[in-house]
């Protein structure tokens, strides 16, 4: 780095012939006031490798990085940031191509700008390698971190990591920045436009927004209605929404006219680009993941800026023309033509004409929460009028928070809260809610209960139920699921689902079933208008958007007596993952971070070239975990019926005799146990070909709960230069857990007894040689404020993780080789995670380096180890 940087662009210029390329020269004496915000900017460069070219003002030029894979929002993802030449400052407003056999030759897009902020001494953390500032940009905002790598023996390039910091701008989505925003924020264009010297859009004046009007709410019944003149959608378990479009511009409100687009922020950019000068769509906000959505998943999506989906099911208006006034069936067939089979996160809802009790029950079968059955023929009327009836299968709904009783628990802060709803203008108690709580809600509940305390009880007249309690002000909304009411009207059996900051509290009322005779006649007026048309299929939340493959077509049971139904229910969309077909691949598999089961199937498919360059063709162990990582899981050795084809035996001598052992020769079986729910694969020390002579040496550096990771550092490099006296070089592993596997490569020279009676050995002489800081032995009560030199993973038919597998742990972290110098920077084991371990994949794996070389375990080393246990030097 120059003393003065503000003089290097002669390095830019010196790599550019300006009378080819239309890159602005600078100049050396460009103005700057210190005053002045500090700008940045992130140019999207298609040159040899699509990159995202990240600068900072700093003393009169433009620092650049080069960001291999783009910013990610998700504070676990390092992305690999190559330091460049400084650009003089007027490269900022650079949008173009560059011609081919220039240097940097490709299309360049103005992705991002704004004014950024240093959060320490910025020239200390240049010359240091880590700086912290804090962005206002268009698309990055908040906290960052740039950190400099240690560079590697002849290594040129001065590489650094970008690195999101936790704050309300992170996300969990990992590629959410990239993925969301394709044009330029200098001209709309996208890069294909920009390739082709397309001249940006004319900007013309912003058209105005359609105004919210009321929503057309249902009325609570006990069952579907029967006739032709009914058509059934799924009930979605989230928030209402009203969707204005204008001008490539849109706006999104709830329910009851809140303006929520900031909220709803991942649906923006979708419903924006809708082909229409203006809209005005209703529909409901979920989260994807459950054909109909999880009201509480949908609530950590909203604090995460997790990914949504929009399911509109009306179109109120279109292009200027009111089409309230139109019959239901044809106002969806508009909203399905402008909608399509999907654009990204907007869906269109589609819906069942006719046998309403079928499809309700149907329904109800898969766990969903119920049906909203439409008159097909009725015009939009914004009111509860009973064109528009939802039957649940079970009892939900909105209840008033208005106390909360003691715990007896530690660490809780209620027992249980009170609930009301309003009759009237009265607040009628309904009992007690005291499920449904974890350590999250209770958190974020806990300052909201304190900020409405109040001495009196808000019922006016205290219900003998609820002495005890500590009252509140009536301003929060819960919805809650119950049993059933009792005959006074309190709530059985309720467990708490989520807020609802939504709806006002004096707007919730006891929702109680009319009586099927009181569903309203149809209006008189013809209903020609709409019938008959070809019906839609519905869809789900999980469709696959236009990008992915269809799914294949559903089919419908058939029921004695009733005619075959113009539609059917989608099937969940059928994913492909290197050939092997992955069911419900929108399960959550992790809650924090929320990863489906998508994400882990396609995590062992780019990892697999490094994962099978130590798995392949050994005796696996699987940890299976159907319900997902925080579900019961159990190990599997042997191969089961339904297990994928791709998926092989090994025959295995044992005490009870030959038996057929799972082994995974490629990237289709190490796939396919993901589809069998498989999140860690665990190994032998042998390979297939040669069972009873191990190639690998592992110790399992495993601390007490008391111990933190400088502990478990300090021991793995204590265990490296012991073993390296030895003869025999070792590669630390992040076990993805507490601890670090030290692991040495082996010739498959020495039999199984050899190498478990040498690593006992070892293990024992350090804990000999240390024995305040360390254990040899399995037993718990010899551990305490000790690390286990686990030694037994040495033994025939014992196992250790795979390099680069899945752990079943909270924050899905991977088991990763790392060098010893990144070991001593470590913050954990379970520092890289199934979100950040991919961009590892450029640089070369410590252990695939150090199998290349491996030692033997032969008569010298043995002849060390026992002259160190006796006293003597090795």
């Amino acid at each position: 780095m120059p003393a003065n940087p503000r003089q290097d662009l002669e390095r830019y210029r010196s790599k550019r012939d300006f009378a080819r390329t239309p890159e602005p020269q600078g100049q050396s004496d460009a103005p700057h006031t210190e005053a002045e915000s500090l700008s940045f900017v992130v140019q999207k460069h298609a040159a040899t490798r699509l990159h995202w070219d990240f600068r900072l003002e700093w003393n009169g030029v433009l620092l650049s990085w080069a960001v291999t894979r783009g910013p990610s929002p998700d504070p676990s993802a390092r992305r690999l940031a190559v330091r460049t030449e400084d650009h003089p400052l007027d490269y900022a407003g650079f949008e173009g191509t560059i011609p081919k056999g220039e240097y940097g030759g490709g299309t360049v897009m103005l992705w991002d700008r704004g004014t950024w902020e240093p959060q320490d001494d910025f020239a200390e953390g240049l010359r240091k390698g880590k700086l912290k500032f804090r962005l206002a940009g268009e698309r990055m905002r908040g906290r960052w971190t740039l950190v400099r790598m240690k560079p590697r023996p002849r290594e040129k390039a001065e590489n650094w990591l970008l690195i999101k910091e936790h704050d309300v701008h992170e996300s969990a989505q990992t590629e959410e920045l990239v993925e969301r925003h394709m044009t330029s924020v200098a001209t709309g264009r996208t890069m294909e436009q920009i390739a082709a010297g397309k001249a940006p859009p004319r900007r013309t004046r912003k058209a105005d927004l359609p105004a919210f009007r009321p929503l057309q709410l249902a009325r609570l019944v006990p069952a579907a209605p029967e006739g032709e003149d009914w058509i059934h959608e799924t009930k979605f378990d989230g928030y209402r929404c009203l969707a204005a479009l204008a001008g490539g511009r849109a706006r999104l409100y709830t329910r009851s006219g809140l303006d929520w687009t900031a909220k709803f922020g991942a649906l923006v950019e979708d419903i924006e680009a809708l082909e229409a000068e203006e809209a005005l769509i209703d529909g409901e906000v979920i989260a994807p993941g459950r054909e109909g959505g999880s009201f509480s998943g949908l609530q950590a999506r909203l604090k995460s800026g997790g990914q949504l989906l929009f399911m509109a099911f009306d179109l109120l208006a279109l292009d200027g023309e009111d089409l309230t006034g139109q019959p239901l069936l044809a106002r969806k067939e508009r909203l399905e033509t402008l909608i399509g089979k999907g654009r990204g996160a907007v869906r269109f809802s589609g819906h069942i004409r006719g046998h309403g009790p079928e499809v309700h029950e149907r329904i109800c079968a898969a766990g969903l929460e119920g049906i909203v059955s439409k008159r097909a023929s009725a015009p939009y009327a914004g009111s509860r009028n009973g064109d528009w009836l939802k039957v649940k299968c079970a009892h939900r709904q909105e209840f008033v928070i208005c106390g909360w009783n003691a715990s007896d628990k530690p660490g809780r802060p209620f027992a249980s809260l009170v609930m009301g709803s309003y009759e009237k203008t009265r607040l009628v108690y309904r009992g007690n809610v005291g499920s449904g709580f974890g350590a999250p809600l209770f958190r974020e509940l806990k300052p909201l209960l304190a900020e409405r305390a109040q001495s009196a009880c808000p019922f006016g007249r205290t219900p003998a139920e609820a002495k005890g309690a500590h009252w509140l002000k009536p301003e929060l909304v819960a919805e809650v699921s119950f049993t059933e009411l009792t005959a006074d009207g309190h709530i059985r059996h309720g467990v708490f689902a989520g807020l609802r900051s939504d709806k006002d509290a004096r707007e919730v009322g006891l929702e109680e079933p009319s009586p099927e005779e009181s569903v309203p006649e149809p209006p008189r007026k013809s209903r020609k208008a709409g019938a008959g048309k070809k019906e839609t299929k519905t869809a789900r939340p999980d469709a696959p958007s236009p990008e992915e493959a269809a799914p294949a077509p559903a089919r419908t049971p058939r029921t004695a007596g009733v005619r075959k139904k113009e539609t059917t229910m989608a099937r969940p969309d059928e994913l492909r993952v290197a050939g092997i077909r992955i069911s419900h691949p929108d399960r959550r598999i992790y809650d924090r971070p929320a990863v489906t089961k998508r994400e882990v199937a396609e995590h062992a498919e780019a990892l697999a070239p490094r994962m099978l360059r130590f798995l392949k063709d050994r005796p696996v162990s699987l940890l299976r975990c159907p319900d997902g990582a925080t579900g019961e899981c159990f190990f599997q050795k042997h191969r089961t019926r339904g297990m994928p084809a791709a998926m092989k035996t090994v025959p295995v001598e044992t005490k009870s005799g030959p038996e057929d052992f799972i082994t995974l020769p490629d990237v289709a079986a190490l796939v396919g146990a993901t589809q069998m729910g498989a999140l860690e694969f665990h190994i032998w020390g042998s390979r297939n070909r040669s069972l009873e002579r191990p190639d690998r040496l592992v110790f399992d550096l495993d601390p007490d709960e008391g111990l933190d990771f400088a502990h478990v550092r300090s021991a793995a490099a204590e265990l490296r230069g012991l073993l390296a006296d030895l003869g025999l070089p070792s590669v630390p592993m992040l076990s993805g857990g507490k601890g670090v596997h030290v692991i040495v490569p082996l010739k498959p020279k020495a039999e199984w007894e050899s190498v478990k009676l040498f690593s006992r050995a070892l293990a024992t002489h350090l804990a000999q040689e240390a024995p305040d800081r360390y254990t040899a032995t399995m037993a718990k009560a010899g551990r305490k404020g000790r690390i286990f030199i686990d030694w037994l993973r040495n033994d025939r038919g014992s196992t250790a993780i795979a390099p680069y597998s899945l752990r079943a742990r909270p924050g899905a972290p991977v088991a990763t080789p790392v060098d010893w110098d990144e070991l001593a920077s470590a913050p954990s084991g379970g520092d890289w995670t199934i979100r950040s371990v991919r961009d590892r994949l450029d640089r070369p794996c410590p252990l695939a380096e150090a199998s290349a070389r491996p030692a033997t375990l032969g008569r010298t080393v043995i002849g060390r180890l026992e002259r160190l246990v006796a006293g003597e030097k090795p």
